[in-house]
């Protein structure tokens, strides 16, 4: 047997990124996609991310904090005591507001973890840790017994022989403190690194795995290019919040979620809080 897998994660809302690694993908002739968490936000479009991921038809679906965000914040109850939490509320308002019937609920469905049995290899696929999809645990840089976390499964259930999450915006091979493998397919829609040169490769990362009889025959980090200026004409051309800082972030790569002095400058000059709370006091009536 022989399997191409296509393994990606945090599209965050960048359709532009999305499509590229999609006309990518397709000439590589691969058998079926992966998708490991964080679909929408802080970008401009949904639905139109939404039609390509069921144009994909992955196989794997799980649930990043980013999803749940979405969830939370478009059902009107995001916790507004944080400049970050405002963020989070008024752009999953946005979803809400653009989706189409039935997104959000079935994000919210979305498993945190998934196995699956390839030829001679078990995989576990989580965003994060597999039962906690945020925080840095698995920060690349961290100690390999922190990833062995990501091995971890019930009594009676199978090892797992090569752990996939995604979550921290870096691509990477390494392995666990028995030498499991652990993979992260990096970002789609935001990658980013703090070492500057590397930063400098804003393209959109995938992971293509090639499983035969053996194991892996083929792991292929891929890094596709497209137009990040027609991302930011996404953005100018909708009524997205935010929308000068993600068109900055299409400049620099760097994300400003957890800026808060950035941020409240924000949610006072464009009333964010007070948007969010009518939008909350609309779905209660």
């Amino acid at each position: 047997m022989k399997k191409k897998i296509v393994v990606f994660s945090d599209v965050h809302g960048n359709l532009t990124a999305l499509q590229a690694m999609y006309r990518d993908s397709r000439a590589q002739d691969v058998d079926e996609y992966w998708f490991v968490g964080d679909l929408l936000m802080p970008g401009p479009s949904v639905n139109a991310i939404w039609d390509l991921v069921q144009q994909m038809a992955p196989t794997v679906l799980v649930r990043g904090n980013w999803d749940d965000l979405v969830v939370v914040g478009a059902r009107g109850a995001m916790d507004m005591t944080k400049p970050s939490h405002v963020y989070f509320g008024r752009l999953a308002q946005y979803v809400a507001e653009h989706a189409a019937p039935g997104i959000v609920d079935e994000i919210a469905h979305w498993p945190m973890r998934v196995t699956r049995q390839v030829g001679p290899l078990n995989f576990g696929i989580s965003h994060n840790l597999p039962d906690l999809n945020m925080g840095q645990d698995l920060f690349p840089t961290n100690d390999s017994a922190n990833f062995d976390q990501l091995f971890a499964v019930k009594p009676g259930q199978p090892a797992i022989d090569v752990a996939i999450y995604a979550h921290v915006h870096h691509d990477l091979l390494r392995y666990g403190t028995d030498e499991r493998v652990v993979l992260n397919p990096g970002a789609v829609g935001e990658p980013f690194n703090h070492w500057p040169t590397l930063q400098r490769d804003l393209r959109a990362h995938y992971l293509i795995l090639e499983v035969d009889d053996q194991g892996m025959a083929v792991t292929s980090f891929r890094h596709v290019a497209y137009d990040r200026g027609r991302e930011k004409t996404l953005a100018a051309e909708g009524d997205l919040p935010y929308q000068s800082l993600y068109q900055k972030m299409m400049d620099t790569g760097f994300a400003y979620t957890h800026d808060d002095e950035l941020l409240q400058g924000y949610n006072d000059r464009y009333h964010y809080i007070a948007e969010y709370e009518h939008f909350k006091e609309k779905l209660n009536k």
